[in-house]
């Protein structure tokens, strides 16, 4: 299933649906806030970290297994997450996807939040949308978008050994 955004302008309900699209086949990121939070639960992070290497910059990513590019954490047996409690800001932001630009999606619009401008859209391909009774408002997305954001601005390598030598 393909990424399908639709611009999310007022809240809509969703509910996870388990139908791992979302943990097959994609970078999950990473922020050093997401590694000590998964690491404070009693996982290594030798057996969920990996890095990529993006307009030189390091990035950290969720490993994925090899036989099916699922992520490490996603339970094949139940198709639940075996972090979900404590998953990463990316894996809590989706289905909806946070930008600083338009996507030029039919329909979009800037939306102000905080005094920044964002573009926020859902992934109407994503079956728990519209599902369940729980409300995701576009200004908690924002919340988390930006603080993903700021996250990522400080997740760099040396930051990762300073929360490794502080782990031990």
């Amino acid at each position: 299933m393909r990424f399908r955004p639709r611009p999310f302008k007022e809240e809509v309900n969703f509910e996870c649906k388990f139908c791992i699209d979302c943990c097959r086949g994609r970078f999950i990121y990473l922020t050093l806030g997401d590694i000590e939070r998964i690491a404070k639960h009693g996982h290594d992070p030798q057996d969920f970290l990996m890095l990529t290497f993006e307009g030189g910059k390091t990035r950290f990513v969720l490993a994925y297994r090899e036989w099916d590019l699922g992520c490490v954490f996603h339970d094949p047996e139940t198709g639940k997450c075996r972090i979900h409690e404590y998953n990463p800001l990316v894996c809590r932001i989706y289905p909806f996807m946070v930008s600083r630009k338009p996507l030029g999606v039919e329909g979009e619009e800037p939306f102000e939040y905080k005094g920044e401008k964002f573009w926020l859209y859902y992934d109407e391909s994503c079956p728990g949308v519209g599902e369940g009774n729980e409300a995701i408002t576009p200004e908690e997305i924002a919340e988390l978008g930006i603080r993903f954001e700021k996250e990522m601005e400080r997740t760099n390598l040396d930051e990762f050994a300073e929360l490794i030598k502080s782990e031990r």
